[in-house]
């Protein structure tokens, strides 16, 4: 299965959760009386419509029947839908070192047709050589043992695989010069890593951008992130803010819009691809 096949399951579930939602509120049923009528809590109705959970077949069944969906056809692919977005992503071998609120964005990075990213701590992990993520991971995790390590990073180099698939995403990086300047592992680390960015940076889906520290102070001051965009017209875009022990997925049209302002203002200012390729030659010359 591709990072795209498994990745469109996150999708159809919440593609089938949005339309759930609709169907409710369509009909002025309550997340209490939904829940009330499959057995389950209105914390569960909200878990289904936002995606978060998979789908009982019967469920989904009893649901449709309360929110009046007669037709047959309509029906069948609702329930169609539900298989399919019960389908186990890759990802999910992964589980013992891959906490639950991480497995929704690998499903939805490898469904996205446009990954756009801002980063400032470090190399993004679509763009990590091997080396470097297992510098990243031991700094990060200093206490873990070494074949759990090897597991994270292993993760990291599957996610890669979706840049290089038969529908790979377009993909548009702007790292800060501190991500590329902050060493991460010993010196022929950081240079393969920046090799690896300078030759990655030429695939024809794959645009880098620096923004280096010369521009001052810039449009990204609130830190990194990512937005993830579909082909699916009835799907939003989705901005992904990592935390320490959580995330935040915004899809509100307003929020997206302003990630959206800030990252075009970081486009705009950054140095163009072959000019920020420029800079990391200048940098690797500095290591």
């Amino acid at each position: 299965m591709t990072a795209a096949e498994s990745g469109g399951s996150v999708v159809r579930r919440i593609l089938l959760g949005s339309q759930l939602r609709r169907l409710r509120e369509t009909r002025g049923i309550t997340r209490e009386a939904a829940g009330y009528s499959i057995r389950a809590s209105e914390s569960k109705i909200s878990r289904m419509e936002l995606g978060r959970v998979s789908f009982k077949a019967r469920d989904i069944e009893d649901l449709l029947t309360l929110y009046g969906v007669a037709d047959e056809g309509e029906r069948a692919a609702l329930l169609g839908l539900a298989r399919e977005a019960n389908v186990a992503g890759w990802w999910h071998s992964f589980g013992d070192v891959l906490p639950g609120w991480f497995q929704t964005y690998i499903g939805l990075e490898g469904a996205a047709s446009l990954i756009r990213i801002y980063e400032v701590q470090f190399v993004h992990g679509l763009l990590q050589t091997e080396a470097y993520a297992h510098a990243v991971v031991t700094r990060g995790q200093p206490e873990a043992p070494c074949a759990e390590v090897e597991r994270r990073v292993a993760l990291r180099l599957e996610r890669q695989k979706v840049l290089v698939s038969e529908r790979a995403p377009r993909f548009h990086a702007i790292l800060d010069e501190a991500a590329l300047r902050r060493p991460y592992g010993d010196r022929s680390v950081m240079q393969g890593q920046l090799r690896h960015l300078i030759e990655i940076s030429e695939q024809p889906n794959i645009t880098l951008q620096v923004m280096p520290f010369s521009f001052g102070g810039h449009a990204g001051e609130s830190g990194a992130f990512t937005m993830l965009s579909f082909p699916e017209s009835d799907l939003s875009d989705v901005v992904f803010l990592e935390q320490l022990t959580s995330a935040l997925y915004l899809d509100k049209r307003e929020e997206v819009g302003q990630y959206e302002r800030v990252m075009g203002r970081l486009q705009q200012d950054s140095p163009g691809p072959e000019e920020s390729r420029d800079v990391l030659r200048g940098l690797l010359q500095l290591i």
